[in-house]
This record gives C-alpha cells, structure tokens and sequence, in this order.
C-alpha cells in the first residue's frame, strides 16, 4: 500500500558526477517498503513526477536512501534540495524481488541501475556478490556500501580505469562458473538485462530483471511505461509502474 506525503531530508551527498545520494525520514514508508520498490518524486515547477528506485531501506531508523542521476531538468531540480527540506513522494510503489532466503545470489548492476543492486544483496550478506558496470571509475558508485555490508563487489569499467575492464555479462559468466548462484537479480539497461537472462537461461538460474521506464502516473493509470511481456506464451502488454518494476527475466519480450 503506497501513501503520499512530504518528508524530510536528512543527509544529502554528491556521489559521482552528476550523482545524488538523499536519505528521507519516512517511517511509514520505510516500514512498508522491500526491495526492488520505488518512489515518484515531485519536482518543482514540473507535472509529472520523476521516478526513483530504492536504494536502501532502514526499517529500524524509518529512513529510505535514493541514489538518483542528474538526466533532465526534473532531475536537476531535485539534486536542489538540501538537507532539511521536505520532499513530495509517492511510496512505495511497484513490485519488488523476489527473496530466496539462505541462498546465494548475484546482482547486477549497470550505471543507475546499480542502486537497487544495494537493498536486496544486503539481504543476502555473505551470500551476495555484486557486480556493477560503468562507463569510468568517476562514474562508480556504491563499492564501500556492498562491502560493509558484506557483500562481494566486482567493479568492471568499459575503459578499465577501475576494476575489470569489459562488460558485467563477462564477470557474471565468470563468476557462474567458479559457484552456481540460486538466484540473479539485474537492473540497468535494456541491452545489458537482454544479456544477463540469456546467461541466466542458458545455466539454468532464476532470474529476475528490474526494468528502467518513464513513467508519468506511476501507478497503473496511464500508459506511458508500458513494456511487452510474455504470459502463457502470449505476447501482452504489462505497465512496468504497478506489473513490475521486477519481472521474471522469462516475462520479459526483449526483442531482437
């Protein structure tokens, strides 16, 4: 169950270029919300809300973390707000992952789609490694937070200025074969979730995929997010706000 509400930020930091780090007082939405879940924020001066995943969620200090990126106008005016100030937020929203408990998973994460890489192999501890991709070590973020949280990272760059040099599809393969996880859980771009559920089909893995949309209403009512999607080996339509942002890596029509 979402609600609306205005809350207060209470930490704020840059992160990367163009990356934002906000922590918001909310504990009836912390207390509700899992991962693989997002908000729908309101920007001054804008209509429309923008979209952002969750990053974090600290039940016993009723606080959620949003790691967003500066990509337009809306964005830029929320990297505006400071510490102190209140934000408009629909939360939280969307379907979250699917938790294996006591099982091992891999998550991966490219650029923006790193940040709800966090609160789920959080779950899994020890049992987790994380794999993230960017385009350059300026643009990595959230290495420090898997490893405190005992998660194993495996930082890939495609300039290799940091990390591995090459693709998270490359690591993930890797990885599959040194230990077979029960479970992949992967956000980022479309070409690179096409590419982690072939990996997942091939060795036989469960495998769930958080989509990145626009959204406008982020609750089910338009049709702007809208993604195709395969049920009973039918081809349909699923609006990625309330069907996921998480599907089945099998639902998914990826095309091509």
């Amino acid at each position: 169950m979402y609600t609306q509400g205005k809350y207060p930020i209470i930490a704020k930091k840059a992160i990367a270029k163009g990356m934002f780090d906000l922590t918001v007082l909310c504990p009836d939405v912390a207390s509700e919300a899992v991962p693989g879940q997002f908000v729908q924020i309101a920007a001054e001066g804008f209509f429309l809300r923008r979209p952002i995943s969750i990053c974090d969620i600290d039940k016993d200090n009723g606080t959620l973390r949003l790691v967003f990126e500066v990509r337009g106008k809306g964005t830029e005016k929320l990297s505006e707000l400071n510490v102190g100030q209140n934000i408009d937020m629909i939360a939280p929203l969307g379907k979250g992952f699917k938790v294996l408990s006591g099982k091992k998973a891999i998550c991966v994460g490219g650029g923006i789609g790193t940040p709800p890489m966090l609160s789920i192999s959080k779950l899994y501890g020890k049992n987790a490694t994380a794999i993230s991709g960017f385009r350059t070590a300026a643009l990595a973020i959230l290495q420090d937070d898997f490893k405190a949280a005992g998660v194993t990272p495996i930082l890939c760059t495609d300039d290799g200025t940091a990390g591995v040099k090459g693709f998270v599809t490359d690591a993930l393969k890797a990885e599959i074969e040194k230990e077979k996880p029960d479970i992949i859980y992967a956000c980022g771009p479309m070409v690179m979730l096409k590419g982690v559920a072939a990996i997942a089909e091939q060795n036989g893995i469960e495998c769930q995929v958080s989509l990145e949309q626009r959204m406008a209403c982020g609750v089910g009512a338009c049709l702007v997010c809208v993604c195709r999607t395969v049920r009973d080996g039918k081809e349909i339509f699923s609006h990625v706000c309330k069907d996921g942002p998480v599907f089945d890596s099998k639902e998914v029509a990826f095309g091509g």
